[in-house]
């Protein structure tokens, strides 16, 4: 009879998963129990084993295929199932297969051991993974461990058609990375830049080891810096109005909603605005590709209690008003400072805004939260002497100043779209409507 093999459920929260590899390929018989594909989520890799034996007739999806649970993966021709089966016909099996894996793990443990021998035996290394797709689970692994994507091509590979696994990863840790340090060789190049090899006198003094959060800020804006040609546009704008309005209202606000009114709903409400104008700012880059999104979702760094930065998120900034971007501002930095965010609180950040003027900063050059294309940076707003043009001409006044600086990545962002941008932004700040209601 015909069967649908759906993508299994794998966890509350899992709502797809990557096709890693078809283990049985169209046309072939396989037994109840032989495994069909291999399937990953961001939180574990999976086997999807046959319901009962019988003929792969057509595969619906690709490997590196994304699949919705649920979602139908292939046709089956499948036997009816034998229910007679002896005890004895079920133990000989289960021994036969308690072998087999044995067996397996053993050749897979040799495969590997040989592996590390030659690549540890040899000068420079070399790439025994040559299949350059992990899954989400080891990229995971990987984060976690803050193990680059090169060093994970040098890890001795045992799945099938040479995927790592993730067994495969814990054993490379335990052995003690023994490809942490190797570097390629190749030839010299004379015109090349040489990093000078210089001895620094680090001092001496109180030694504080980083925490996990720190290290993994740290490698990420080190990975921003090198993967994204930053550039950096600065405006400035004229904030009297918005400032003016905020003074005026804040109150009456608070005790209409029960929200405060901060700077920072009023800074999102713009920038969502401008962002929605400028469409190719809100993306990210995968590859040779450009993923311009279709949600607007603000990310706005704040500081923890510990003195790190995260980054909760405003989720379709662009599609809600003053009151609820305020609570959702609100909720947010409450809940960072209590240590209370959790994961969807700071997933699916599309574009950033870093206030760095809360410290006193008059401006800054930010650095992009990947995968954005971009983040802006709001310095203080301070009062200063401005000539402004009135109905008797130029006159100077005191106003109400602020610099906005943004940084951008210039593989896909260029310096009209990267300046129009912060200049719309500055635009909506002061052009702020004084007679707004509430």
């Amino acid at each position: 009879m015909t069967f649908e093999l759906k993508m299994p459920k794998m966890g509350e929260s899992i709502t797809e998963g990557t096709i890693i590899n078809w283990l049985v390929s169209e046309g072939d018989t396989f037994e109840e129990g032989d495994i069909i594909l291999e399937v990953a989520t961001d939180k574990v890799d999976n086997e999807v084993p046959a319901p009962a034996s019988g003929t792969l007739v057509k595969t619906l999806f690709q490997a590196k295929d994304v699949v919705p649970v649920g979602e139908v993966l292939a046709i089956l021709e499948v036997l009816e199932e034998k229910k007679s089966k002896s005890n004895s016909n079920m133990n000989s099996k289960e021994e036969t297969k308690a072998v087999s894996s044995s067996a397996v793990e053993n050749k897979a443990n040799k495969k590997r051991t040989k592996l590390v021998q030659k690549v540890s035996n040899s000068t420079s290394y070399s790439v025994s993974n040559s299949n350059l797709f992990f899954s989400p689970l080891i990229i995971k692994i990987a984060k976690e461990h803050h193990i680059s994507f090169e060093e994970l091509a040098r890890i001795p590979a045992t799945g099938h058609e040479g995927r790592l696994r993730k067994s495969d990863v814990f054993q490379y840790i335990e052995d003690g990375r023994p490809f942490k340090f190797a570097q390629p060789v190749a030839e010299k190049d004379p015109t090349a830049y040489r990093i000078p090899q210089l001895q620094f006198d680090k001092g001496k003094g109180k030694v504080i080891e980083m925490d996990r959060m720190r290290q993994m800020i740290a490698d990420h804006m080190v990975y921003s810096k090198h993967t994204s040609p930053h550039v950096t546009a600065y405006v400035e704008a004229d904030m009297t109005n918005m400032v003016n309005w905020r003074n005026a209202n804040k109150v009456a606000f608070q005790e209409k909603y029960g929200e405060r009114l901060t700077f920072t709903p009023l800074f999102v409400e713009a920038v969502a605005k401008a962002v929605k104008d400028f469409p190719n700012i809100n993306a990210s880059v995968d590859g040779n590709n450009i993923i311009v999104k279709e949600a607007i979702n603000i990310g706005m760094a704040t500081a923890l209690p510990s003195g790190n930065l995260i980054v909760p998120v405003v989720k379709n900034a662009d599609t809600k008003d003053l009151k609820t971007i305020a609570s959702n501002v609100n909720e947010l930095a409450e809940k960072a400072r209590e240590n209370k965010l959790v994961g969807d609180d700071i997933k699916g950040s599309t574009f950033t805004i870093s206030n760095v003027g809360t410290f006193g900063s008059v401006m800054g050059t930010p650095i992009i939260n990947q995968p954005e294309v971009a983040i802006l940076a709001l310095g203080i707003i301070k009062k200063r002497p401005e000539v402004i043009e009135t109905e008797n001409g130029d006159e100077i006044a005191i106003r109400s100043m602020m610099y906005l600086s943004l940084s951008f990545d210039h593989r896909v962002v260029d310096g009209f779209l990267g300046g129009s941008f912060v200049r719309r932004v500055a635009d909506y700040f002061e052009q702020f409507d004084t007679n707004r209601k509430i």
